[in-house]
C-alpha cells in the first residue's frame, strides 16, 4: 500500500464533491487528505485528494473517477514530478518570556507570524508533510491550543499542465 494523490478537474456545480467522495467511501477507500478549490477558470474546479491504497486499486478508483459525469480530467500524481505543498496554520501559547524562541523556530522553519496576542501567537506554515510535523513537534513544548491543515494540494512541474479538459474516454 502507498499514498496516491490524484488530482481531477471537474465541472464547478453543486454536488460534484460529493459524487467524487462518495465514490471513495462505497469502495471502503479512506481518504487521507482532500483539498477542493476553483482554478484558473470559474467554471472547473480542482480536487486533489490522498488515498492510501495499492497499485490496482488505485487503478479501478481512476477508472471509476472518469466516468463520472462531471469529471473532465483525472491525474494521478504520484506518478508524475509534481509539487506538493500543505498550509498550516498553528496558535501556540506565548508569554513575553518564550516569545523570541517561538519566533526564531518560525523564522527558521520559513513560517509566518500572522496574528499576536497577549498570550499566544498563530503561525503560518507551508510546506510538505514532514516539514509541518516536525515544526509542530517544536512547538509542542509550548503549548499548542489549535491546529488546522488545509490538506495536500498538487501540481505538475515545469510545462506539464493538467489544463487539458477533454474528458479521458
Amino acid at each position: 500500500m502507498k499514498r496516491h494523490v490524484l488530482s481531477i478537474l471537474v465541472d464547478n456545480h453543486a454536488g460534484v464533491l460529493s459524487r467524487v467522495t462518495g465514490l471513495f467511501s462505497r469502495r471502503g477507500y479512506n481518504i487521507d487528505s482532500l483539498s477542493v478549490g476553483e482554478t484558473e477558470s470559474s467554471e472547473i474546479s480542482r480536487i486533489t485528494v490522498v488515498v492510501i491504497c495499492d497499485d490496482d486499486a488505485i487503478e479501478q478508483i481512476i477508472k471509476q473517477v472518469e466516468k463520472l459525469i462531471d469529471v473532465r480530467r483525472v491525474v494521478n500524481m504520484s506518478t508524475r514530478q509534481a509539487v506538493f505543498r500543505e498550509l498550516s496554520l498553528i496558535k501556540v501559547n506565548c508569554t513575553g518570556l518564550n516569545r523570541a524562541e517561538i519566533v526564531s523556530i518560525a523564522d527558521i522553519y520559513r513560517a509566518n507570524i500572522i496574528d499576536v496576542a497577549t498570550e499566544s501567537l498563530t503561525v503560518e506554515i507551508t510546506g510538505n508533510q514532514n516539514k509541518i510535523d516536525s515544526f509542530i513537534r517544536l512547538m509542542e513544548p509550548y503549548g499548542i491550543k489549535e491546529i488546522v491543515r488545509t490538506g495536500l494540494t498538487a501540481l505538475c512541474r515545469g510545462n506539464n499542465p493538467i489544463k487539458n479538459y477533454e474528458k479521458v474516454d
